[in-house]
C-alpha cells in the first residue's frame, strides 16, 4: 500500500481497475481476484522491491561447490539475499524504480525458477504457504482499494 501511495497514478490505475472490474457488487472475492491483471504485476513489484523477507532461510552446502566464482567449502552456510536479487542490474532495468509495468507480458513468477524473483525462495525449500500468501495479499488489497480512497499526507 505504502508503493501505491507513493505513486498517485499507479494508484489510481490500480483502484481504477478494481472498481471498474467489481462495479456495484460491494466487495471483492477470489474469483474476482483473478481479472485484475495489474493488481498482479503491482504486487510482484512490490514483493521484488521489498521481499517479505531480505534474507532467505540459511541452506548448507552439502560438498565443495563454486558459487559465483567463489570456491564454497563443504558444510558452509549460504544465505540467499532476496533484496539484492531483486535489485540487480543485469536482471533488471532501472531496478530501484518503482514499475509495475515491467512485469505486464513477462513470465517471471514467484516460483524463482530463473532466481529473478524469489520473495518465497525457490526450489524444495519454497514457501509451502507461498499462495495463500499471496493470494491473501491480493484479496486485502483489492478490498482495501474498492472500499477506500487513499491519498499520501503531507
Amino acid at each position: 500500500m505504502s508503493f501505491l501511495m507513493k505513486y498517485p497514478k499507479c494508484l489510481k490505475k490500480t483502484q481504477a481497475g478494481v472498481r471498474d472490474l467489481i462495479g456495484k457488487k460491494g466487495f471483492v472475492n477470489e474469483d474476482d481476484v483473478q481479472g485484475l491483471t495489474y493488481l498482479k504485476v503491482v504486487i510482484k513489484e512490490t514483493f521484488r522491491l521489498q521481499p517479505t523477507a531480505p534474507l532467505l532461510v540459511p541452506r548448507e552446502t552439502l560438498g565443495k561447490c563454486n558459487i559465483g566464482g567463489y570456491n564454497v567449502p563443504a558444510k558452509t552456510l549460504v544465505f540467499v539475499n532476496s533484496w539484492a536479487i531483486g535489485k540487480n542490474l543485469e536482471t533488471w532495468e532501472n531496478p530501484e524504480v518503482f514499475s509495475p509495468e515491467r512485469f505486464i507480458g513477462c513470465s517471471i513468477d514467484y516460483q524463482g525458477l530463473h532466481y529473478e524473483l524469489v520473495p518465497f525462495g525457490a526450489g524444495r525449500r519454497i514457501c509451502p504457504g507461498m499462495r495463500m500468501g499471496v493470494a491473501t495479499v491480493e484479496l486485502s488489497l483489492a478490498n482495501l482499494l474498492y472500499n477506500f480512497d487513499w491519498e499520501m499526507l503531507i
